[in-house]
This record gives C-alpha cells, structure tokens and sequence, in this order.
C-alpha cells in the first residue's frame, strides 16, 4: 500500500522520458504517483497526465489496484499507418501542409476547419489527423491522429516523415488543393503565364483538381533544398 489510508488508492505511473512534452513540469520525472478512484480505466489515466493515448504504446495493466505500476513508452518509430498515407492537418500547421504536398504525401488541409469538422473528416475520410493540439488529440471519435514535434515547418516535417516514413513522390501533387499534377503542353497553358514566364519556361504541369498551372520558377531552388533534404532523410 502506497497510502496509510486504505480507503485512498494510488498508482505509479512511469513515462519514458520523450513523454515528458506532454507532462507540466513538476511532474516531469521518472516516476508519478497519482490518485485512483477505483474505476477510472488505464486510459483515462494516462490522458488525465496530459498524454494523448495517440503518443504511447499501449500500457500493460491487467486489474489496477493500489500499487499498480504503469510504464509509459512512446510508439516505436517509424509507426505503420492504418490503411494508406493520408493526413488531415489541423488550422495551425498550414506551412507543413505545403511541404507534404510538395513531396507528394496526400495532405489535406482547410485554414478554416473546427475541432468537430477535423475529427468528422479524418474518420469519414481515414486519415491521420496531425495537429499539436493535446486536447484534439484526446477526443474519443478520433479515428487516427498524431501529435506534431517541432516549431517552424522544417522540424515538424522531419519529425513526421520520422515518425511515418510515408512514400515520398516530389512534385506530383498541388500545393494549393491536394490534387494530382499532371505535365501538359507549354501551347496549353501559354494564355495563363505572363510574358516573362512564356519566354523563360518550357516544362510545365497543371492540376487535375483546381487547374492551378506549375513551373520550376525563380523560388525554385529554395523548394529544390526541401525536396533534397527529405529524399535524404527518408528516400523515396
């Protein structure tokens, strides 16, 4: 017994030390004991820490009871998705949402969607819903969803294609829309460019979606070095 008092029940919970993000600071350490009503499952447990179920690998508990010890371990990576990669992200990560697309990763993304319309969408649509939001992450309709590490797009893009290795296929999708590019004739899109662009410009691509028409331009080489840099971490 924990306690000196029989009619107060406690655990020990023991998260790994990458979990300790999600934990406040006075409880940043290799062991908690916290109170346990005698009913709560694992669970609600954990997520009553701060730690979305989403983060951690299922805990081992058969009967809690005063005493019980849970050990908390992140999921090992890279993390095999359920069904195909297809991501969802939240309002917050619009600049992640334009890297994914660039390299090809099936991204969908809309600048105003609510907590309601996200966790709707991911399940109607089997995606995984990326945000670092805990609280979204926690809700219990949530059919997939994943907790992003980093700040600024770079970061959090490392750590998703870490975390997921999804397959990389650059330059095929819309940064826009999400819809497939497909290469077209220049005559096609000529009366869309300006003059400079006609004269400069010989390759180009088109979206099956939105119609939005693409060529290497002068931002070029900045998205190029994105492009190199994830090939590199995670090849396609």
């Amino acid at each position: 017994m924990i306690s000196g008092n029989p009619l107060v029940m406690h655990l020990v919970v023991r998260p790994d030390p990458a979990l300790w993000l999600f934990l406040p600071p006075r409880r940043r350490r290799t062991e908690i004991v916290v109170p346990y009503d005698g009913s709560a499952s694992v669970g609600h447990v954990v997520q009553a820490l701060g730690i979305p179920l989403t983060e951690v690998k299922p805990p081992v508990a058969d009967r809690l009871r005063d005493g019980t010890v849970i050990e908390l371990d992140p999921l090992p990576r890279p993390q095999r998705l359920p069904g195909s990669a297809r991501f969802l992200l939240d309002v917050h990560l619009g600049s992640l949402a334009r890297r994914l697309r660039l390299l090809g990763v099936d991204t969908a993304y809309s600048n105003d969607a609510d907590d309601a319309d996200l966790v709707e969408r991911a399940g109607r649509e089997r995606r995984v819903l990326l945000t670092q939001d805990r609280g979204l992450l926690m809700r219990r309709a949530l059919w997939a969803g994943a907790y992003v590490r980093g700040h600024g797009a770079g970061a959090q893009l490392a750590d998703v294609l870490d975390r997921f290795a999804p397959p990389l296929a650059p330059w095929t999708r819309c940064s826009a829309c999400n819809g497939e590019l497909v290469e077209v004739e220049k005559a096609e899109v000529a009366d869309r460019l300006e003059p400079g662009t006609r004269r400069c410009y010989e390759r180009f691509s088109r979206c099956r979606s939105c119609g939005r028409v693409y060529w290497r331009g002068a931002h070029g080489r900045r998205l190029d070095a994105v492009v190199a840099e994830a090939l590199r971490v995670r090849p396609s």
